[in-house]
């Protein structure tokens, strides 16, 4: 949006003030060429749009000249306008503002082109092979305006608009549809609202419609259910009008039809697909692309892909033959005719719905039809014999059944099982270890050979490997595996590529997530690192912090570092400060490409940076992380630049202090009157839409707007209860109550299902459980409100098969328990059951299931019991459970009390490291668990290796100071980042902190890395350790260890201290450390919440104003782009754009 109008209002002033600099005052008597006559005509109107059209039409035929720019500037003087640069530069300025700010304006401008001013600015959108346009010693890059033009959302628009609008009465069709194409794509289908369709043209020509048709089959799960059913109408519109059939018996649905509707096929009804001829949906599946066609119809319902099925079996392809079958994409999911198949036949079919896992909800259905397929399969042969053969089928294969499997059968199908998708963790140690029982010697090659099943390996198993098999598989294709492993597996994969003394410099040939693991200690001991080999490294902050320190110190260019992956973590404030002013102008898009690693500390100094070096060309979005007075002196001229630049950014992580957040949306709402008039002002918004008051969604959206905000509403993650409670009544205004709504107006409101009531919910349970299953699903991971679980839960048990429990137990007689189907349906509605019912679940269905059960969130301590009774009814009592038995069962440990827990057998440290996952456990439970595993395991606590304290995890927390002083250092010094995660009471935490200070020395000695790689550990100082530490090092705490600190030990730090916290360690100031500060704490804590600078605090009154005031934020000669070099103020009145 905001490249081209300052680009062509740029090129105008440029090739006039090059004539008046060369030439001086040109002969009026010269004359022009036409065209250029009405672009000088259109300068002094101040159209500079079309002036600029006229003169790229002017260029495509002639070459431009000095000559020229004497002769254009003659001709205005003749019109006794009496134009001087300043004047023109105003003029052109306004213009600017009202095209960059306003593209509404820019639509109201391409509408008052002619002709061929429409053609050529069309043209230019095409990608002309002129992609740049020289004028005289100017040149101008026609392409990037292109770009910046399409990359723009209110541009977009713009273009979109009058595209529909003009181009199909001006240019060839095919262009025009190019040209929608480019525009749609970059604007990610939401200008396709269902209203669009009647602007659409319904006499395209057939190449031109076809080319059409892709780009919304291209964009077509970006587009909203109304509009995809608008869209279906309006291409089966023209479809069947340009069919040559009359007869209303005869379908329009022919082979070719089917190909151009692509994914729109799944909105065919289904009388409309049982007319499609044999002939006709015979040729469609010999179609070479069919089988891509129908790999995508991901939204296909159970019962339109039977009918497809059922049309594809009335012609001459059978669809038990097996050339048939690959071509059925994703209708295999939904095959139905099992009667008397053949066993290779069934395995086909378990091989092509390997795809299924893309379906839109029914998977239930796909798990049933695997598991029928998997008897078909099995019939006549062993499991043993038919494993290799089964696909991802294997997946639903029980405890017991891949316990029976042999050595050998899991050994010659490795290449099948190590390349599915969604084991267990369960499943992985049972095969691992078939796998494994088949070596004699675990080497890199067959450890190369597991894939996903690297995960199974067991912690001891890794390190009885050869170092150098552990090295070469790390520097392979298998290390991607590794970011599987636990976190006790990967530091006993490292202990053993640590062992050697002289070996250190195979630190860097560990990759990836992995890197993260190694610890601060080790780092210090590897003299070779480069930024080149960090590239491709993640890194904790600790790690960052330390490298960039190291590296910094060599003569390296400032790129070099600040491209080397995510070394940036590591840029201190006084990295910062310590850059030139063109250095860092020069390399602050280094930051700006990886602004999504920075800390809001970091954030806040490269504000202060820029305010101080370049405030008139400071990105607008980093004045939100300064203190309020500067974010109010914005003025109203820039609050569009503003907006579009805040809200490219993510405001919760750039601002944390609630009260400063406040002050951020007063200036939002400043900007915006408290209204958002339109769709233009949404696409300025962005992220910020998230944010506006509930007040402002209520009643400050206009209806205009309405639509193009709800679309970028369903983004929303975290609304406020008011914001939900607004945005319901705005959906019920809207749409009416949920009773009355039809399928797409439940699938286009899917994520906002969750605000309202059960009774509401009812209905859409009853009319739609397809539909609310599937925005269920897509909900995963988050835990929705009560009410939206118990419809979800209604909609599947009415639509599902009542069957008594098959439970023979006293209590259960009558019980209707759950099915598989119905687990796997219901997803965290599970939480739903009685306990009861899950008490009487079937022995089959919990086998199956159980993995399921042990994910969901929102289970009470009773449901977690009865679902651990149930574990020991079919498993019997917890001594004979193995490892994989416990990681099957997830949160349903935490059922297990401490007498149960001492009956485990915790002697691998990957059966604790499975149990510490959870992180619910009381301190009797953790103790019990820490004392099995010493017990079992027969290892005392100076014993315990690395691998196991990082498995043992929460529960050391358990531990007593005696027990903790055991450790050995050389152990602990390798897994301090890991134990610095723990949240640990504060004499555990001091305990660790003395072993942290036999590593790393007193904490008057403590560098900033070492203090962020404590972690929590740094919780455990006491009072006068505390006072000692630098102010330099309070950044560089961790948020979790402020909020670990005690606040009789907190209370303890000076103003001074607390004023460098920085923004994100004083937002983790708890309100119970909070009570205990004084009032100059007090004071210096909310200036850093505020963004204030920490080094200058002191020496500044409490009421001090930034440099420049409000009034002076702008003031004549300000905003001067230092790029440019002629005091033109154009470049600076652009949004920098930096997501």
């Amino acid at each position: 949006m905001s490249q081209e109008p300052r680009t062509y209002s740029l090129l105008l002033f440029l090739f006039l003030s090059h004539g008046v600099a060369s030439h001086g005052v040109p002969d009026s008597r010269q004359d022009l060429p036409p065209l250029l006559q009405k672009m000088a005509e259109e300068i002094i109107d101040g159209s500079y749009l079309n002036a600029l059209l006229d003169l790229i039409q002017f260029q495509s035929s002639h070459v431009w000249t000095a000559d020229l720019s004497r002769r254009v500037l003659a001709y205005l003087n003749s019109r006794n306008v009496a134009f001087t640069i300043p004047s023109l530069q105003a003029a052109m300025e306004n213009h600017l503002e009202q095209c960059l700010y306003q593209p509404w304006k820019l639509l109201e401008d391409l509408r008052g082109t002619d002709a061929q001013q429409f053609r050529t600015a069309m043209k230019c959108l095409l990608e002309d092979k002129k992609d740049r346009l020289e004028l005289d010693d100017i040149t101008v890059d026609l392409g990037e305006i292109r770009k910046q033009a399409l990359q723009s959302p209110g541009v977009n628009r713009s273009l979109f608009l009058i595209t529909l609008e003009r181009c199909f009465q001006v240019l060839n069709p095919l262009e025009c549809v190019e040209i929608l194409g480019r525009v749609l794509r970059g604007s990610s289908g939401h200008f396709l609202q269902p209203d669009i369709t009647e602007r659409l043209p319904r006499d395209l020509h057939e190449d031109a419609f076809k080319n059409l048709s892709v780009v919304f089959k291209d964009l077509y799960d970006q587009t909203s259910a109304h509009s995809q059913r608008a869209l279906y109408s309006w291409m089966t519109g023209i479809l069947q009008t340009s069919s040559n059939g009359t007869d209303d018996s005869v379908s329009w649905v022919s082979a070719e039809n089917l190909w151009i509707l692509g994914r729109y096929m799944v909105h065919l009804s289904f009388e409309e697909i049982t007319k499609i001829s044999p002939i006709e949906i015979g040729l469609f599946i010999s179609y070479d692309n069919a089988t891509k066609q129908l790999d995508t119809v991901y939204d296909i319902t159970p019962e339109l892909a039977q009918a497809f099925l059922e049309r594809i079996s009335s012609s001459n392809f059978d669809v038990r033959n097996t050339s048939t079958i690959h071509r059925l994409g994703l209708l295999v999911c939904f095959y139905d005719d099992l009667e008397l198949l053949d066993a290779a036949v069934a395995q086909v079919l378990l091989h092509q719905m390997i795809k299924c896992s893309h379906l839109r909800g029914f998977q239930a259905g796909v798990q049933k039809l695997k598991a029928d397929l998997l008897e078909i399969a099995t019939e006549n042969q062993t499991l043993n014999e038919t494993l290799g053969s089964l696909s991802d089928a294997v997946v639903g294969l029980t405890h017991s059944q891949l316990e029976s499997l042999c050595p050998e059968a899991v050994h010659s199908a490795i290449s099948t099982l190590n390349q599915v998708s969604g084991w267990a963790k369960s499943q992985v140690v049972i095969l691992s270890a078939k796998y494994l029982a088949h070596e004699k010697v675990l080497s890199f090659y067959n450890v190369s050979q597991m894939g996903v099943l690297l995960a199974g390996v067991g912690t001891q198993a890794f390190q009885a490997m050869d170092r150098r098999d552990l090295v070469q598989l790390l520097r392979s294709a298998v290390s991607l595996h590794v970011s599987d492993l636990s976190p006790a597996q990967q530091h006993g994969v490292l202990s053993k590529v640590m062992e050697a003394g002289d070996t250190t410099s195979d630190i860097v040939e560990i990759q990836g997530a992995f890197f993260k693991e190694v610890s601060l200690f080790d780092l210090w001991r590897e003299p070779g690192f480069n930024p080149t080999v960090l590239k491709e490294k993640e890194l904790r902050r600790s790690q960052a912090l330390f490298l960039f320190e190291l590296l910094s110190k060599t003569a390296r260019r400032p790129e070099e570092l600040l491209s080397a992956g995510q070394l940036v973590k590591g840029v201190m404030c006084s990295h910062i400060e310590a850059m030139s002013v063109d250095s860092f102008l020069a390399h602050f898009q280094y930051f700006e490409n990886n602004f999504s690693l920075l800390s809001p500390y970091q954030i806040n100094c490269l504000a202060w940076k820029y305010w101080e070096v370049s405030r008139s060309s400071m990105p607008p979005f980093l004045l939100a992380t300064l203190p309020a007075r500067y974010l109010a002196s914005v003025p109203d001229s820039q609050c569009v630049p503003f907006l579009i630049s805040l809200g490219k950014s993510q405001l919760d992580s750039l601002v944390l202090d609630s009260h400063k957040k406040n002050s951020v949306l007063k200036k939002v709402q400043q900007c915006l009157n408290d209204s958002v008039a339109d769709e233009y002002t949404v696409d300025i918004l962005g992220n910020l839409l998230c944010h506006l008051p509930a007040a402002v969604i209520r009643r400050g959206v206009s209806p205009r707007a309405w639509a193009t905000a709800l679309h970028s509403l369903r983004d929303c993650l975290d609304l406020s209860p008011q914001q939900k409670v607004a945005v319901r009544l705005r959906l019920l205004e809207q749409h009416g109550l949920p009773q009355n709504w039809t399928a797409e107006t439940t699938k286009d409101l899917g994520p906002f299902l969750v605000l309202f009531s059960g009774d509401e919910l009812s209905s859409v349970a009853t009319k739609f459980p397809d539909i609310l299953q599937q925005t269920a699903s897509k909900m995963a991971g988050t835990l929705p409100p009560k009410e939206f679980l118990q419809a979800v839960f209604e909609s599947v048990r009415n639509s599902s098969e009542e069957s008594p429990s098959s439970d023979r137990s006293p209590g259960c007689h009558g019980v209707s328990a759950p099915s598989s189907n119905d687990i796997i349906k219901l997803g965290e509605a599970n939480a739903c059951w009685a306990p009861e019912g899950l008490l009487c679940l079937g022995e089959d269905a919990f086998l199956r299931s159980v993995e399921l059960l042990g994910a969901v969130r929102s289970f009470s301590p009773a449901q977690l019991r009865t679902l651990k009774e149930k574990a020991v009814q079919v498993w019997d009592t917890p001594s004979y459970w193995r490892e994989y038995h416990l990681a099957s069962l997830g949160r349903i440990v935490l059922a297990l009390t401490e007498s149960e827990l001492e009956q485990l057998d915790l002697s691998s440290i990957d059966t604790v490291a499975s149990l510490s996952q959870q992180t619910e456990w009381t301190p009797g439970q953790a103790k019990s668990i820490l004392q099995g595993f010493l017990e079992d395991s027969g290892y005392s606590v100076q014993d315990l290796k690395s691998f196991h304290l990082v498995g043992l995890g929460a529960t050391l927390c358990a531990m007593n100071i005696t027990e903790i002083s055991l450790i050995k250092i050389s152990e602990f010094r390798v897994v301090v980042a890991r134990i610095g995660t723990l949240l640990c009471s504060t004499h555990v935490l001091a305990e660790f902190k003395r072993k942290a200070e036999v590593v790393f020395g007193g904490p008057t000695e403590w560098s900033s890395s070492v203090l962020q790689e404590l972690g929590t550990i740094a919780a455990g100082l006491s009072k006068e350790e505390l006072r000692m530490l630098d102010k330099d090092l309070m950044p560089y705490f961790q948020p979790s260890a402020i909020k670990c600190l005690p606040d009789e030990i907190f209370k303890e730090l000076s103003a001074e201290q607390i004023a460098s916290l920085g923004p994100e360690n004083a937002a983790a100031v708890t309100p119970a450390q909070r009570r205990q500060l004084s009032m100059l704490q007090l004071q210096s804590l909310q200036r850093t919440l505020d963004g204030a600078k920490t080094r200058s605090w002191l020496d500044e009154p409490p009421s001090a104003s930034p440099t420049r005031t409000p009034s002076s934020l702008s003031p004549p000669g300000a905003w001067v782009s230092q790029g440019l070099g002629l005091g033109c103020p154009l470049l600076v009145l652009m949004p920098r754009l930096v997501w």
